[in-house]
This record gives C-alpha cells, structure tokens and sequence, in this order.
C-alpha cells in the first residue's frame, strides 16, 4: 500500500502527508486494541547500542522475580513462554503491531512488557500512546543521520521518549540513564519523578575476561557469559532497573547469570556437534567465528577492543538506500585499525550499486590487506579459508588467538535488494554451513 502511494504522488507531498499518516495510523491502533499500556507495565529501552542484550537481561531478572513478561526487540517478540523470531525487519512494526502486540500480552496474563524502542519508531509515531512505567537510556552516537537530518533530531526522538514517560499517567515513573555517555545529562534534566543514573564506577570490581565478564553490584557478584565492557554497562543497566522496582540483588543476579549468548550480539558459531563424526568432533575448530550485529563506527569499534588480543580477520559491509553514507570509509578506516585481513562484503544495498558501497568503504584502509567479495557466503567462506590457513601456519601455543568476526547483520532475517527485493539471510546459518564444509 505504502509502497503504490508513494509511486503515485510526487515525494515532496508523500514527505508531507507521511507524518499525519502513521499518526492516524497509531491513535486508531490504540483505540482499536482499547490502551493496553494502561492495564500492564511497561519497560521502554532506547539508545544507539546496547538495547536488545538489555532487553533481554531487563525480561530475564522479571521473570526471576517471578513475573510474566512480554519481551519486544530487534530480535524476537516474546509473550511468556512463547517466543518468535522478530522477521519484520525492524524494530518496532507499523500497522497497529506494537499495540497489538500488547493487547495479547495483558491478555495472556503478562505483568510486564519490555521494548526496545528506536528512534525511526518514535519519528513513524509507534511510541504513541504506549504509557510506560520506565524507560533506559543505553548510549548514543551519530546513526540514522539522514533519515533524521542531523544528529541533534536524531537526540531529540530518543528524548521524545523520556518526554513521552515523563507525561505518562503511570505511578512509579523512573528513567535509568548511562550518566558516562555524554548526552545522559540531556535525559537526567527531564521532569521525572525518579532517576537512577548508572556508571562503570557502580560495578566494583569489574573484570572482562574470553569467557565473559563478573562485576559486583550492590554487594553480589555477578558472572556472566556475556563479553565486552559494552556488556558490564548492559548489565548495569537492566539491574539499575530492578533494583529501582525493589527486586533483590540476589533475584538480579540470577536473573543475569541465566542469560547467555544473545542471538547476533557476540555470538560464538560453532560447528553443530550434532552433525559431526568422533573424528570430527577431535579435530574441532581451533580459531573462533563471532556473528555481532555492531554496524556504526562506534559499535564496530568497541567490538574490536573487546578481542583486542586477537589475530582478527574481518567481514563487514555498510547498509545502502542512501543510509548514513558518511560513515562508509569510516568503518573502513577503523576495519583498518584493528583488523589482520579485511573481506569487505555485500550487507543490504536496497537500490544502490553495491560495489559502488564497499568502494566508499575501502577509502578508510591505508595500510592492511582487503577484499571485495560482493557474495556475502563467499565472502564468509574466504574468511573462515583463511583462519584455517592461517591456524596450520601458526605455532601450537598462537593457534587460538585468530577470530573471524562477522559484523552488520546479527540476526537480520534478509539482504534487502533493489526494488524492495530480500533474500532470506541468517549469518549464524551461513556460518556454520561453511565452517562443516572446511576440513578440520
């Protein structure tokens, strides 16, 4: 429908209408599933990185707690027990989803929702009329820089949320704010009754390791198999929430310890055992593959420090449909800083040339060997080749220091081509599939 409008008038006056459009559009969605926000508790969580992992540390310390969430994310839309993949290609769906969606939560008997809520989502209005009990203000760096116009607009739709909390009816408002990123003043200075800033200063103790990371909050320790600093400030995050509501340390600490790997986000491939000889299973893999969804300079960077100790060998891409072009040789430039080998590889080019996108990207490499392999499996394919030759040339003791990472789609359900084309896609997939082809 969208699609044949925007073919039928001119794009100034589509530019024009769209706003009023998805307003429409979200009042009917409220009215037509009667304002479920009012009848569950609702848990918003927005920044530029972290929000899916919190979303999902934030659903697992209520459930602990004993309650029955609803979960909504970039990766999955879960409703107590039942749990599916999010195939929508966004985070928060139009067309009346989101309201939906909470209607047959608080039927279900669900006490919680929680979700992540985007910037492109507030600006389409799908944060309308969601009357929310918190809200968690993660990070924020420059993303969606031409959809919003500039990055103060981009500020000001993730602020609409804090806004949007800060007029809710609900009782107990409170918003948990990252106050080490630069921008937490901008959400700390809102009319809101109850604020609970954060900081790494919190988790005493704090140690990042290869299996995961432990930290001390409020007293307990806390083990995780999640990796990475960015994932202490995750934690920090979801616990400064739980324990803003009054669940225990103790309950937060489990609630944590009992999530593991987050589909996409750090996520370590390996071959299927299931599907391997004894043999096989001997001569398993001796160099790691990580699938990470980090696809801006500051993610893909942060990303890199957290295997700082690591032969890297580095597939990466850059979305297309003329999406934050400034970022392309940037992402080469720092893929140069920190990378062994660079395959520079097809992501979602939409209507661009895609070659055209990783040629913009390979201004940022000056000093290491790079690739173009438009083919992403191939591309995936060569790395792991290379991992593998570059293992047997190695000495005993170096052998699992390389890693292949594999960065900008995470758990993206397609590769988005010209004229709305997609190609059903799962890095994860792709990656094992090619890591049984290898002889091991």
């Amino acid at each position: 429908m969208i699609s044949l409008i925007k073919k039928l008038i001119p794009d100034w006056l589509y530019k024009r209408v769209q706003s009023p459009y998805h307003f429409l559009l979200a009042c009917l969605g409220a009215l037509l599933y009667r304002f479920p926000s009012r009848s569950i508790q609702v848990v918003g969580v927005t920044g530029t990185k972290g929000k899916t992992t919190t979303t999902e540390l934030v659903a697992s310390i209520l459930e602990e707690a004993g309650m029955k969430v609803a979960l909504a994310s970039t990766l999955r839309f879960k409703i107590g027990a039942k749990s599916m993949r999010n195939l929508h290609k966004m985070t928060m769906p139009g067309r009346f989803f989101m309201q939906r969606f909470l209607r047959q939560a608080v039927e279900r008997g669900c006490r919680w929702a929680v979700i992540e809520m985007t910037s492109e989502g507030v600006a389409q209005w799908r944060h309308l009329f969601i009357d929310l009990d918190a809200l968690i203000f993660t990070n924020i760096s420059p993303e969606h820089i031409e959809s919003h116009g500039s990055f103060e607009k981009y500020l000001q739709a993730k602020l609409a949320l804090g806004r949007a909390l800060a007029n809710s009816p609900k009782k107990h408002r409170a918003i948990i704010v990252n106050k080490d990123d630069a921008r937490g003043i901008d959400f700390l200075s809102l009319p809101i009754p109850n604020k609970y800033p954060f900081s790494i200063s919190q988790a005493t103790s704090y140690e990042t390791r290869d299996d995961g990371v432990s930290l001390t909050f409020e007293g307990v320790r806390i083990i995780s198999s999640l990796r990475g600093l960015f994932n202490i400030y995750n934690i920090l995050a979801a616990a400064s929430l739980a324990s803003a509501f009054g669940i225990s340390p103790q309950t937060i600490k489990r609630g944590i310890e009992r999530v593991g790997a987050v589909r996409g986000r750090v996520e370590f491939v390996k071959i299927d055992q299931r599907q391997t000889t004894n043999d096989q299973r001997h001569k398993a893999q001796n160099f790691d593959v990580v699938v990470d969804y980090a696809h801006t300079p500051d993610s893909l960077e942060k990303l890199y420090q957290a295997f700082d100790d690591r032969r890297k060998i580095c597939v990466l891409g850059n979305t297309g449909g003329g999406r934050d072009k400034w970022k392309r040789p940037e992402m080469g430039r720092i893929a140069d800083s920190y990378c062994e080998h660079i395959i520079l590889t097809n992501e979602d080019p939409y209507d661009e040339d895609p070659l055209e996108i990783l040629n913009q990207m390979k201004e940022g490499i000056k000093n290491k060997p790079f690739e173009i392999v438009l083919d992403r499996r191939e591309a995936i394919k060569k790395a792991i080749t290379l991992a593998k030759i570059s293992r047997l040339n190695l000495d005993k003791g170096e052998r699992k220091n390389i890693i292949v990472l594999v960065t900008g789609k995470g758990t993206d359900p397609y590769i988005m081509g010209p004229k709305g084309s997609k190609t059903p896609w799962d890095d994860a997939t792709v990656v094992r599939e090619e890591l049984e082809k290898v002889p091991q």
